[in-house]
């Protein structure tokens, strides 16, 4: 029975984000896409769609769907449908994959790609996440962590929304310079594990294999990174990988700056100022 209800939340959570996506900023036409991270974590991107909704038209699309695929077909289905193509791509983290991978299944659609904050393309660099965030937090929060871990192993747990919540609590501190706290305590986020889990699990396999990193041979637009030097995501795993394999590709480091630029109180400014930019 508690099956059925935990199905049935699911359902009645993906119809009511179905008849809202994508989320629209601004006026017509719309021409820029923000991607949210996660996978799963729905309305991260709506602060950046609102600042650049004041110069430009502006859709956020959820991502309801629990594969790599899906979320890619549901990204083409609402940009087809929204947006005047071909459009500039901006995504954020996890969002910055799958807007890589969009591009190069669909060339003709994407004008620009800005990945933001992106994961490292290459498995090699993966361990130095960690290895910066544990050196950023407390013991305390270090076992908690670890303790956190070891609960999601257990199968007989249903509802694991707390649980990513709560890593995401102890992360953000870890992945942020000096966020202005305005900003980065307002949650407009509503995380779905289960889309986490089941799309994380085949990502990470993707750049386990290098199949992720080869897909940048079939993207032919312009590619902008831009990234926080205090990022625990190593820049390195972004820049090298990608300046050997895309044709036109540029790099940008925010000096003062973590995991997400728009809460950062030394770099949101800049941030914005380079996205427009970008966009004109």
């Amino acid at each position: 029975m508690k099956d059925l209800f935990t199905a049935l939340g699911k359902k009645i959570w993906s119809i009511r984000y179905i008849l809202k996506n994508p989320r629209r900023y601004g006026n017509p036409p719309y021409s820029v896409v923000v991607v949210h991270g996660g996978p799963g974590a729905v309305g991260e991107m709506a602060p950046v769609a609102r600042e650049l909704s004041t110069d430009f038209g502006v859709i956020e699309p959820i991502q309801t769907e629990s594969s790599i695929e899906d979320q890619a077909n549901e990204l083409k289905i609402v940009v087809e449908k929204n947006c005047d193509s071909p459009i500039t791509l901006i995504g954020f983290s996890w969002g910055a994959w799958l807007c890589y991978i969009f591009a190069a299944k669909n060339p003709v659609l994407v004008n620009k790609l800005i990945l933001v904050s992106n994961g490292p393309f290459e498995e090699k660099y993966v361990s130095e996440i960690q290895k910066t965030r544990f050196s950023r937090l407390n013991k305390k929060e270090i076992a908690e962590v670890e303790s956190l871990f070891e609960v999601l192993k257990n199968p007989s747990m249903k509802d694991k929304n707390p649980i990513f919540a709560r890593f995401g609590i102890l992360f953000s501190k870890a992945d942020a310079n000096d966020p202005i706290k305005s900003e980065s305590d307002k949650s407009e986020i509503d995380f779905q594990s289960e889309i986490f889990q089941s799309v994380w699990k085949e990502a990470a396999e993707l750049r386990r294999s290098g199949a992720l990193l080869k897909l940048g041979k079939q993207i032919n637009c312009p590619v902008v990174a831009i990234h926080g030097e205090y990022d625990p995501h190593p820049a390195d795993g972004v820049q090298k990988p990608l300046a050997a394999i895309l044709l036109n590709f540029r790099f940008i480091i925010l000096k003062n700056c973590g995991h997400k630029p728009w809460i950062e109180r030394h770099a949101k400014e800049k941030f914005y100022s380079l996205l427009k930019a970008e966009l004109i």
